[in-house]
């Protein structure tokens, strides 16, 4: 290692008037020149042209650490380029360099020398460090393709710098905190080298700096750290809080970390590996993707148009969307008709409710739709309160695993000649048509029933509707749970008193919280060629059990205890189911009765009773009521021994232990928890709450569980990159404070509850508004990779202009840097 003893400040305004008309020429070392633009600062301009080899620095990989300081030099100083020397020295021949330190800034205008390295260090104090000349040489460096790393204090260097400003990424608020804190640290980039081998939750000490602007988005995040583990300060930037992050900076390569703060740091092990893999990028002995989340390399686009009058020529009212195998886009109307039409409510007229159920199919190699068919289907019954309107209708669609050969699709619906207009029920079934492939029309003349079950429809909401498939061949079937809440105040749905002809509309512990009752469930059945369906071992009940005299389960319940599930997906790399669903009403938690809504998500591993309408999130009792008098409280529920003791309940007393669930927001917050006493009930006081989960909230909520993202390198141009792969897309119907989140979990806990380490909000990439996706319902990715979502539009049970299907891409290229500039090829996989 080579250190050069210099210290020396100088003032950019005073150097600029002696500078502004000349040119700096320096040695040539071969290679294209690389001409930097003029320093951006008021009435000054630098033509300044050094010349440099493209890109700079060669096999024999060096690493230039420049540590000049407008006052004291940092104590971090020494500890960073023996760390950094040791790095070089150590590890994979393949990924070993040699370290120069220097704080002369004259190697800037040397292009000779400073052409010789792969990679520049900033291990800098705040100030200016750099007069226009220097700054300019930096500036011709990145231009031809050279390496930046930035290290803590780096980001206080050259403050009247804009171009600066870009290659460090954002500047430190002024009031950051200074005192070292111990805090954990989210790693979202797991393909990355300087985090790829780091843990999910890296926790660790350091002084945390603050940003002015918060530089996601621009930069592509690859840590943040966790506000709630350590004291921010009055400048905190909230749960979305970069750490380190990089990007590809005018030709080069920029990445920038503000950890590193104290001498110890240094010592670290995570810590080095983390330096180690962000010099392997900048250096360019490897490859990496910092571009995968920078917002400007996604591109949204509307691919449907909107209706022709009095039409649904191109969308009904959408509920739901799934991909070809070939790309063709098959998506649903759940039955809310064009306003023109009129809504029929009477309960003594035979067309009550009778709306249609529309498929379409959208083919991107034409880019046109074409409606392939409808269903006349009980769900046109307009607004109003849960004892007026209703959900019910076209709620799902599935295709068959060899949909390319057979054409088979699997429409979820409520058939509007089922119903009992006396007694106010229906069937809710799970049929299978066939499609033409080459017309793209359904034959409704093809139907095979798989499956039927009742729901009363006295009331609304909540009827559930998403499918899935997983890798063996299952057919996942989500039956929401249609309960009114209005006569619980919004908590547990479990008043059993309210009843129509008999059937309780007020109890989900007739219908979720029933062993016996196929509503408020997750289904997992086998479907066979000639329309019937087998059960796959594993469910929550065979359907055979004894307990309690028989026959008092049903063998399709794979998942019980969720409220309305409208979308499920399943990660068939895994086979883990991924399901949302929307809670009660109330806007807030009761002392008396419990917890505020709650919508959840969970990833579910294996068959499990998720807790409604006896627990919800990570398993917070809701208080048991019973007759003679349902607004008098009894005792709390124990989740752990859940009993159904409803008067309602024609299924199991006893009851599977509840297990937490991994997401749950409500109006006061993401993840609320709250302080237990002595029998581990929460306090359910506000000004108790934590938010385990801050980077979500709610209000008006609806959750939209999206998919698992795969990556497949033999996929279209236009898909996702790997970045994505394996993180599991969150969403909710409204675009305001609520989720549009990708999240990473620890694959080790994730089937018992456990929180998300990580989550970046897509709203940016997906874009929320009047003009973009306000109301997203419903996501997949589709072969080549691009996401495909459903707008809702902006009215209820009807389609209107905003109603679409919207297609985002990728754009931003391949990793960087580019085969052919690695410094070494034999380090290409």
């Amino acid at each position: 290692m080579q250190r050069t003893p210099h210290h020396r400040s100088r003032s950019r305004r005073g150097l600029a008037a002696a500078v502004a008309a000349g040119a700096l020429t320096a040695s040539l070392l071969g290679g294209n020149a690389a001409s930097a633009r003029p320093y951006p600062g008021p009435q000054e301009s630098l033509a300044t042209t050094l010349s440099l080899p493209s890109p700079p620095g060669g096999a024999n990989v060096k690493v230039l650490v420049f540590h000049a300081s407008a006052s004291e030099e940092s104590p971090t100083v020494d500890a960073g380029i023996a760390a950094i020397e040791k790095i070089g020295l150590t590890g994979p021949e393949s990924g070993r360099f040699k370290t120069v330190a220097s704080d002369d800034p004259a190697v800037f205008t040397n292009g000779k020398k400073l052409g010789t390295y792969n990679a520049v260090v900033f291990l800098t104090g705040g100030g200016d460090v750099l007069d226009p000349e220097q700054e300019a040489g930096l500036e011709a460096y990145m231009e031809a393709g050279g390496g930046f790393l930035g290290i803590h204090d780096a980001a206080r260097t050259e403050p009247y710098s804009d171009w600066f400003t870009g290659l460090v990424g954002a500047r430190p608020a002024a009031d950051s905190p200074t005192s070292v804190q111990r805090a954990t640290v989210e790693i979202g980039d797991r393909q990355h080298p300087a985090t790829k081998n780091l843990p999910l939750e890296w926790k660790r000490p350091d002084t945390w700096l603050n940003w002015t602007e918060n530089p996601s988005g621009d930069v592509h995040t690859v840590a943040r750290v966790r506000e709630i583990t350590y004291k921010p300060g009055a400048s905190a930037n909230g749960w979305d809080h970069p750490v380190s992050w990089c990007r590809d900076y005018d030709g080069g390569r920029s990445f920038y970390t503000a950890m590193g703060g104290t001498v110890d740091s240094f010592a670290e092990a995570d810590f080095r590996d983390h330096l180690r893999g962000a010099l392997d990028w900048t250096t360019r002995i490897s490859q990496a993707d910092c571009k995968a989340t920078i917002t400007s390399n996604y591109k949204a686009e509307r691919v449907t148009q909107p209706n022709q009058p009095g039409k649904n020529d191109q969308i009904g009212e959408p509920h739901g969307l799934v991909t070809a195998p070939d790309g063709r886009v098959l998506y649903i109307g759940r039955g809310g008709t064009d306003s023109s039409v009129p809504v029929v409510t009477d309960w003594a007229d035979p067309n009550v409710g009778k709306g249609l159920g529309q498929i379409h199919v959208y083919d991107p190699k034409t880019k046109k739709v074409t409606l392939a068919g409808e269903l006349t289907v009980f769900g046109n019954k307009g607004g109003g309160d849960e004892l007026v309107k209703v959900e019910e209708g076209l709620l799902g669609i599935e295709l068959d695993p060899d949909f390319e050969k057979n054409g088979w699709v699997y429409l979820h619906y409520t058939p509007h000649d089922k119903i009992d207009r006396d007694k106010q029920m229906a069937v809710r079934q799970v049929s299978r048509f066939t499609m033409d492939l080459a017309t793209n029309k359904l034959d409704l003349s093809s139907e095979k029933v798989l499956l039927h079950w009742p729901v009363q429809i006295h009331s609304c909401c909540h009827a559930g509707g998403g499918m899935a498939w997983d890798s063996k061949g299952n057919l996942y079937i989500a039956a929401g749970d249609n309960n009114s809440s209005q006569f619980s105040d919004g908590y547990s749905g479990n008043n059993p008193e309210p009843n129509y002809k008999g059937v309780s509309f007020s109890d989900a512990r007739r219908t979720a919280g029933n062993t016996n009752n196929l509503n408020g469930k997750i289904l997992r059945i086998h479907p066979e060629d000639d329309g019937t369906y087998t059960l796959p071992e594993g469910n929550l009940f065979t359907g055979k059990e004894t307990d309690e005299g028989g026959g008092k389960t049903r063998g399709e319940i794979y998942v019980m205890g969720v409220r309305n599930p409208a979308r499920i997906s399943v990660d068939k790399s895994t086979d883990t189911l991924y399901a949302g669903w929307v809670g009660p009403d109330a806007g807030e938690p009761s002392t008396t009765w419990g917890p505020a809504k709650y919508d959840t998500f969970a990833a579910i591993t294996q068959a499990s009773n998720r807790g409604w309408p006896y627990c919800m999130g990570n398993k917070q009792p809701y208080r048991d009521r019973n007759l003679p008098d349902p607004s008098k409280p009894l005792g709390w529920y124990d989740c752990d021994h859940p009993k159904n003791e409803s008067p309602n309940n024609d299924g199991l007393v006893n009851l599977p232990p509840i297990t937490s669930n991994n997401i749950w927001y409500s109006p006061q917050g993401g993840g609320v928890d709250y302080p237990r006493d002595e029998n581990g009930i929460p306090s359910y006081k506000v000004e108790d709450q934590k938010e385990l989960l801050p980077w979500l909230k709610g209000g008006g909520q609806a959750t939209m569980n999206g998919p698992v993202y795969r990556y497949d390198a033999k996929a279209g141009a236009d898909k996702w990159p790997s970045y994505w792969d394996g993180k599991w897309f969150v969403g909710d119907f409204y675009d305001d404070t609520q989720p549009r989140h990708a999240v990473l979990t620890d694959p080790k806990t994730v089937g018992k509850g456990g929180l998300p380490t990580h989550a970046e909000s897509l709203k940016e990439i997906i874009p929320v508004g009047a003009d973009g996706i306000r109301n997203l319902m419903d996501w997949k990715f589709a072969p080549d990779g691009s996401l495909y979502v459903l707008d809702y539009g902006r009215g209820f049970f009807t389609s209107d202009s905003k109603s679409a299907l919207w297609r985002v891409t990728y754009k931003g290229g391949a990793p960087t840097p580019a085969v052919k500039d690695l410094a070494r090829k034999a380090a290409v996989q």
